[in-house]
């Protein structure tokens, strides 16, 4: 029994030092502003980005003729408009003003401060999590589609799209078990077979609807045999459009993709405009691109299938133009288009789990929001892959139905980002751009709301991935509330010679809260102080006061100023925590002088549950408690750490 538990704890050792091991070299910490990346020409990072937004049209012609029938390439028209004339502006501000990769998000973050904003910031992170997540499982779900529906593929395969769904999210899983790197070569090989693979079979396409008039003539009589007059066509298809919001994904991923982006020898950290312009660059010509492709493989798809086809269980369901491609160019070539796209689908799943893995380290950490865990690449692999296996057992697979979850997590960021961009211009006090960007973003909040309604699982699948995250988040942060929580501390020179006088004997810190500021405020405080601690008159004593600044930051900069209030020398500074910060500062004088500081509190009175959620909420609570326990985790070593009196 014991050789047994020996051995199980060994393993149990073992697993943890794998799931937990890190590439120093690759991050420093966990506040990392901004990784070091090579970088790399525009047009190569756009297909990076590509693999996401260019693989949709593996699905995006199939939804949109399932959503809209033969109004499908007026529907999809109007995505275009949208997509050249709302999004690719609003993006286009977003790269000058987060040229770092933050994406919109950051724009927002802020617009509000304290707590309010830590939570508006996790909603919004709730939307990436369904947007990335939906993608990687959509995507593999449409891959599937052509590995079953191909006519080389075995019978057997048929009717088990969920299990092969979750074998290539599962080697998805393993791909990043093993270590990621950017593959900015193999991105832009697949996104180049793919496009020539696609052009070609919308070429065919348009050429077999000129060779045949009764395609159009069918078109044109299903339209007129449901609305008569054409303004009410395009009425209808404007309605219709949202439903189409899939072909709108890629641009967030276009703006957090810019330290990859070749700037300027110009360039500043501050504001690399040579990154600027080549992001703009990789953002319009991803969106001509894609825009001449929606259009182009609606018309083709939507006159050349019929209509039965699109349908669940249909030959061209999730899958219109892999099907004109075994139709009008033969199954050899139809092979290689699904093998591409299959390539492409599973590879824009890739991007995904990789823009997940990005989420975490760049916001929660800074909130002190995260586990110690979640700093590691392997366990938040497997803890989205086994969300994503969740989601897919949910949908069975179905490429259809994850498109209103998919469709939300897009238009909520794209909103946000329209948002985010409007009240930017409106600082600038540019009255004319500030109207067209509001008139942008009603569009985008139109068109949200229109597809929650419609298709109410989005916003059920984001509420879920909102309420995991605030949860773990806010338990996170009261698990790492005894932590330092400071990165740096900067002492004037008032205050280094304040610290320097009093070394020259014992190190004694009295801890007040600031009221009047006056001598009579210190002269009773010292006096309390003396009675109940037994300092003797003769020894020099040090006033310290935090003021707390915003509560809801986790890790901040702490500035300590020397002050001088007629005999009394105080030294002042501004944290997020008062305690955290207080303890940092008596472990930053002991290293400085060599001496082991003393600090002196008073009792506080009241319901301890009270003064812990002051803690947590407002930096303050029961401040020598938290102060000894902070000390306790942060020095081991009892002999030095510094001392903790309460008096009172």
């Amino acid at each position: 029994m014991a050789n047994l538990m020996t051995s199980a704890n060994r393993f149990s050792r073992q697993l943890r030092h794998w799931l937990l091991v890190e590439d120093r070299q690759e991050k420093k910490g966990p506040y990392t502003k901004e990784e070091i990346h090579r970088k790399h020409p525009w047009w190569q990072v756009m297909c990076l980005t590509g693999v996401d937004y260019f693989s949709t049209l593996g699905y995006q012609p199939g939804i949109a003729a399932l959503a809209a029938g033969a109004l499908s390439p007026l529907a999809t028209l109007i995505l275009v408009l949208l997509t050249l004339f709302g999004a690719l502006p609003i993006y286009r501000v977003v790269a000058a003003k987060s040229p770092h990769g933050e994406g919109s998000i950051a724009m927002l973050e802020h617009l509000l401060s304290w707590w309010q904003g830590k939570l508006f910031v996790l909603c919004l992170l709730g939307f990436v999590a369904t947007d990335f997540i939906i993608t990687i499982t959509l995507s593999a779900a449409d891959a599937t589609a052509h590995i079953i529906e191909n006519p080389l593929a075995p019978n057997w395969l048929h009717h088990q799209e969920v299990g092969i769904t979750l074998i290539l999210i599962a080697l998805l899983g393993v791909v990043f078990i093993r270590g990621f790197r950017e593959a900015i070569g193999i991105a832009v090989f697949l996104v180049a077979v793919y496009l020539l693979l696609n052009l070609i079979v919308i070429c065919v396409g348009l050429f077999q609807i000129v060779n045949q008039p009764t395609a159009i003539a069918s078109w044109q009589a299903a339209l007129f045999a449901r609305h008569s007059n054409p303004l009410i066509m395009l009425a209808v298809a404007a309605l219709l459009f949202p439903k189409l919001a899939l072909g709108l994904s890629g641009f967030e991923t276009g703006v957090t993709v810019m330290p990859l982006v070749q700037g300027s020898t110009s360039d500043t950290p501050q504001y690399p405009k040579g990154r600027i312009r080549n992001t703009r660059k990789l953002l319009t010509a991803a969106a001509v691109i894609m825009s001449f492709f929606l259009l182009t493989s609606s018309l083709i798809t939507t006159l050349l299938i019929p209509a039965p086809e699109f349908a669940a269980g249909g030959k061209a369901y999730g899958r219109a133009l892999a099907y004109l491609a075994h139709s009008y160019l033969g199954n050899t070539f139809g092979t290689i288009y699904d093998l591409s796209t299959i390539s492409i689908l599973w590879f824009a799943g890739a991007s995904a789990m990789a823009g997940l893995l990005n989420i975490v380290p760049r916001y929660l950490p800074r909130y002190g929001m995260a586990p110690n865990w979640a700093r590691a690449t392997r366990p938040l692999v497997l803890v989205y892959t086994a969300i994503a296996f969740i989601v897919t057992i949910i949908f069975r697979a179905n490429v259809e139905a994850q498109g209103g979850a998919y469709a939300t997590g897009v238009l909520v960021l794209m909103s946000s980002a329209a948002l985010a961009v409007t009240l930017s211009i409106h600082r600038q006090r540019a009255k004319q751009r500030t109207l067209v960007f509001a008139l942008i973003t009603l569009v985008f909040i139109y068109t949200t709301v229109v597809n929650i309604i419609e298709r109410p699982e989005g916003i059920r699948i984001a509420g879920f991935f909102i309420g995991a995250i605030i949860l773990t988040s806010l338990v996170s942060r009261v698990w790492r509330s005894t932590e330092l929580r400071v990165e740096q501390i900067e002492i004037d020179e008032n205050a280094r010679q304040f610290i320097a006088e009093e070394s020259q004997g014992a190190i004694r810190i009295i801890a007040n809260r600031l009221n009047e500021g006056d001598e009579l405020e210190y002269f009773c405080k010292e006096k309390e102080v003396r009675e109940d601690n037994h300092i003797p008159s003769t020894d020099p004593v040090l006033f310290l006061e935090i003021m707390v600044s915003d509560a809801s930051d986790f890790a901040d900069v702490i500035k300590v100023k020397g002050v001088q209030v007629g005999n009394y020398r105080i030294l002042r500074a501004e944290s997020a925590a008062v305690p955290n910060a207080i303890a940092a500062l008596l472990l930053h004088i002991r290293d400085q002088t060599g001496k082991i500081p003393h600090a002196y509190f008073g009792w506080v009175e009241g319901n301890p549950i009270q003064y812990l959620l002051r803690f947590i909420l407002f930096g303050e609570g029961d401040i020598a408690v938290v102060t000894r326990e902070v000390l306790r985790k942060a020095e081991k070593n009892p002999e030095r750490r510094p001392g903790i009196h309460v008096g009172g």
